[in-house]
């Protein structure tokens, strides 16, 4: 029998990738997309790639740049991998999406990955937007 719960696998590369972007980008949320193959209840991200936070207020909010993110998504398909979803760090928390991350997903049943950098250790967390809200899924590490 399937398990119910969703799943994101992440390579070493990618998970070690997104967190050292965000402790270089603090104290400004970092962003990007990440690529492999995406699933209905299974995703495999096997690269990331960063996308300029161009929100106005970068502390707390983020805005990929839209031509860079079309670009970006475009040159992943180019190689062969599907968009899994995105990610951004929240620099100061909290530890999961918050009403401000809502009002901005937009692609359902894809993950949006988090890196929190305000306890003594990175946290990462992966959500599926779901179309009315976030569904926590496993993060698989391999």
């Amino acid at each position: 029998m399937a398990s119910a719960v969703r799943t994101l696998t992440v390579t070493r590369e990618v998970y070690d990738g997104i967190v050292e972007q965000a402790t270089q980008g603090r104290p400004e949320e970092v962003c990007g997309v990440l690529a492999g193959e995406h699933g209905e209840r299974a995703s495999r991200a096997v690269a990331a790639r960063a996308v300029e936070n161009v929100a106005p207020a970068p502390r707390t909010t983020y805005q990929l740049d839209p031509r860079e993110q079309l670009e970006t998504m475009d040159e992943l398909e180019s190689e062969g991998a599907d968009v899994v979803g995105f990610y951004h760090s929240h620099p100061t928390g909290p530890p999961r999406p918050s009403p401000t991350d809502a009002q901005g997903a937009a692609w359902t049943n894809y993950s949006y990955v988090i890196v929190v950098l305000d306890g003594e250790y990175p946290y990462v967390g992966s959500w599926r937007w779901l179309g009315d809200g976030f569904e926590r899924e496993q993060l698989v590490l391999v």
